[in-house]
């Protein structure tokens, strides 16, 4: 099995370049360079070195992943011959995706690989920009960044900065968690004759300097507080001090039981704000249900029992595991079939739990609701009518049961309620075989009569007459007018 030799060119001139990495340079044969844009490149050429550079290999391919691998592809294929040679720019485990695909290709026993050294360009830059890495420390590949990889409390290096192209799409990430105007460093040619630091605020960063295969851009980390109020490991420290020693009152003697009646007004308020399609209103209900969300976690961190990351992992983990089509193999023409696999893969994970099938519908659901899921959990084994008419038969019958229940000498308040309730079970069932939620329909009625009621009390009001002096007729009139206008 022949060897590829990697050497790393350093981050500077050829006067910081090892003497012994340098004698090997010098007779090493055939020797490939990833790029010849470097420094020290330019003086090995001066003495004669002969090479073959991958650089026009940047022009083929529209994915670095694509660079990446076709340079290794030729490595190894040269390596089947001989020995062979690698030269990188700076440290060759460090930021250097196509040395990590080597040594892939030594575990699989296509080669051997042996690294020779070279200073890495991180020690020139922490001089170049003075800056103290224990302090907190990321370093992110801009050519793969993803928004969600950077943590804004630390220092942040992006390598790789290539062209504007690469640093338009990092300048628009960042810039949807920091302002336009944030302060980032351009760092050029660090350790060399050609150090360049220049500072600039965010939104120039494409257009700012020339960028090259020897850019690095560093963005310093946020300290100011207030910039970092739309993390959520913001909001959970917040939390986490309301309910310690030195927090608020109210919320230190908080339990899951007493925060219950707010998650329902909190969620019924998200309703009304998806009703009146009002998106910063949303925003609003969505942090408020999301506080609720918190705080019970927090008081399960508080009492030993689980804490967010429990609830993260968990509802990550079931997401993952009943979505195979995204994450697995499965494959689904249309949405009904996801529905089937999700409840195949729910009816999987309960098997053993001797429950019924309605002991999915939580229990503090508002009757109405309760009830529709109830039906559509029966209608899944086949319990359900397949025309609309013998439904509205039943409601007929439950209306001429409650008629005689109401009219008879012996009734009871309890069979009363019991038969006026058999009512609003059948008419959820018109209610589901028209595709109607019952619990939005009753919602929309509401906030219709309180429009409604709202303007008779505006129009007496005007007439100045007391709400309670009108009559019936004069009520109903004013209902009326309220109909017309589409209140």
């Amino acid at each position: 099995m022949n060897t590829i030799y990697v050497f790393g060119l350093g981050a500077g001139d050829i006067e910081q370049l090892p003497l012994g990495i340098y004698r090997k340079l010098k007779t090493a044969s055939p020797l490939f360079l990833r790029t010849k844009e470097h420094p020290v490149v330019h003086a090995l050429q001066a003495e004669g070195v002969s090479f073959t550079s991958f650089d026009a290999i940047y022009e083929k391919h529209e994915r670095f992943a694509d660079v990446y691998e076709e340079m290794v592809a030729i490595l190894l294929e040269q390596a089947q011959k001989s020995d062979v040679f690698y030269a990188v720019p700076g440290h060759p485990l460090v930021a250097e995706k196509t040395v990590q695909l080597l040594l892939e290709a030594e575990q699989r026993k296509q080669c051997r690989v042996v690294i020779e050294g070279g200073q890495s360009f991180l020690d020139a830059l922490f001089t170049a920009l003075k800056i103290d890495p224990i302090e907190g420390f990321q370093l992110i590949d801009a050519t793969s960044f993803q928004g969600d990889e950077w943590q804004l409390t630390k220092h942040t290096i992006f390598c790789q900065v290539y062209d504007s192209f690469i640093a338009s799409e990092v300048k628009l990430t960042l810039m949807e968690q920091l302002p336009d105007d944030y302060p980032v460093y351009i760092v050029t040619a660090a350790g060399s004759k050609e150090e360049k630091v220049t500072k600039i605020p965010l939104y120039e960063l494409d257009r700012a300097v020339t960028l090259n295969n020897l850019t690095s851009v560093y963005v310093p980390p946020v300290r100011e507080e207030t910039m970092l109020y739309h993390r959520f490991e913001t909001l959970r420290r917040v939390i986490a001090t309301l309910r310690g020693p030195n927090g608020c009152p109210w919320d230190h003697k908080q339990t899951h039981e007493s925060l219950k009646r707010y998650l329902l007004e909190e969620t019924y308020e998200l309703f009304e704000a998806i009703d009146e399609n009002d998106d910063e209103h949303m925003v609003e209900e969505l942090g408020d249900v999301l506080l609720q969300v918190v705080l019970h976690a927090q008081i399960g961190e508080d009492e030993g029992m689980f804490s967010i990351d429990d609830v993260i992992r968990g509802i990550t983990e079931k997401m993952i595991r009943r979505h195979p089509h995204v994450f697995g193999d499965v494959i689904v023409d249309n949405a009904e079939q996801v529905v089937e696999n999700w409840q195949r893969i729910k009816e999987k994970e309960k098997k053993g739990r001797p429950i019924s099938l309605l002991d999915d519908i939580p229990k503090s659901l508002p009757g109405i609701l309760k009830a529709y899921e109830f039906q559509k959990k029966a209608a899944k084994v086949g319990f359900d009518w397949d025309d609309v008419k013998p439904m509205w038969d039943k409601v007929e019958e439950e209306i001429a049961e409650f008629k005689r229940e109401a009219s008879g000498e012996k009734t009871t308040r309890s069979r009363l309620i019991s038969e006026f309730g058999d009512i609003l079970f059948a008419l959820i069932n018109i209610a589901r075989y028209y595709d109607i939620n019952p619990e939005e329909a009753i919602h929309m009625t509401n906030e219709k009569f309180y429009r409604r009621f709202s303007y008779i009390e505006e129009q007496a009001r005007k007439s100045g007459v007391a709400l309670t002096s009108l009559s019936l007729a004069e009520l109903d009139r004013f209902w009326e007018e309220a109909k017309e206008k589409g209140w």
